[in-house]
């Protein structure tokens, strides 16, 4: 076998492989679409099981739960909360990133280690504190409380001293030189050469933002303060569930991220890509 035919094979190889993955990753996403189509009947069904809907598209299953949940209010509440969740991440996690990376002063190892131990540990073992907070706050139902989990990240943190560990001391010096303080060669020099890694911690939040079930559930339990992942849990019943209309909410949670990254793809390769280098 020649050394064309070899790469041939090696590339059919590849692509038959990626294609099984792909169509793994697609299935449970088509299979959402058809059950939101189906009767309740029919989703429920065994023998006979129905792929497609037997009795026509069923669209009237996005109609009832866009009536039964304000879809509009929680797209807004899901939304503020991942930008207001990014906004303070990036701003905590660049400024702590910076002063771990390229200052000096007292205790720094004992702190950032203090810092990596949040990583280490489950995250559940913050609710209590952190309800207990927003409870004495009286800030339950608002966008405070959602806000709470998100506003400082380890992870965050770690990355971007990473990044500013990365970049040569030349860089500061020469902007010290030519008169900078600190607070300049920080805004002026080292953090838009960090861009990607903001990037990164952006993409990261925002989907760990989006996909939170437990603490908008626990701090907002009122339906018009809530998520979109907490309302479409609440439509899962005790004793029977109307499957249709719980795959009709899906779909409609999962347009606006897929909106998203259709717009953003190249930002989120790039940052993807950026912290598997970093890390």
């Amino acid at each position: 076998m020649g050394w064309r035919a070899k790469q041939r094979l090696t590339s059919a190889t590849i692509h038959f492989f990626m294609i099984i993955g792909s169509l793994c990753m697609i299935t449970p996403f088509a299979w959402m679409v058809l059950t939101a189509m189906k009767t309740k009947s029919e989703a429920i069904s065994v023998n006979p099981f129905y792929i497609f809907p037997a009795s026509g598209w069923h669209i009237e299953n996005f109609v009832e739960v866009w009536k039964s949940y304000n879809f509009l209010q929680l797209y807004g509440n899901t939304l503020m909360m991942i930008a207001l969740r990014v906004l303070c991440a990036c701003l905590t996690a660049t400024l702590a990133g910076y002063a771990f990376g390229r200052l000096k002063f007292p205790f720094k190892n004992v702190l950032f280690a203090l810092v990596l131990i949040q990583m280490m540990v489950p995250g559940q073992i913050f609710i209590i504190p952190q309800y207990l907070i927003v409870s004495r706050l009286h800030m339950m139902n608002t966008q405070f409380a959602l806000l709470v989990p998100g506003a400082v990240t380890a992870f965050g943190t770690y990355l971007c001293k990473q990044s500013y560990q990365s970049l040569p001391a030349s860089l500061e010096e020469a902007a010290e030189l030519d008169g900078c303080n600190i607070g300049q060669r920080f805004l002026l020099v080292m953090l838009p050469l960090t861009r990607s890694s903001l990037v990164s911690l952006g993409i990261f939040t925002a989907l760990f933002a989006y996909k939170d079930l437990m603490w908008p559930m626990i701090v907002c339990p009122r339906t018009d303060a809530t998520t979109l992942t907490a309302a479409l849990a609440r439509l899962q019943g005790q004793f029977t569930s109307n499957y249709p209309q719980i795959m009709a909410g899906a779909v409609m949670a999962v347009v606006p991220m897929l909106i998203i990254y259709l717009i953003f793809q190249k930002q989120f390769v790039e940052g993807i890509a950026t912290s598997g280098g970093k890390l």
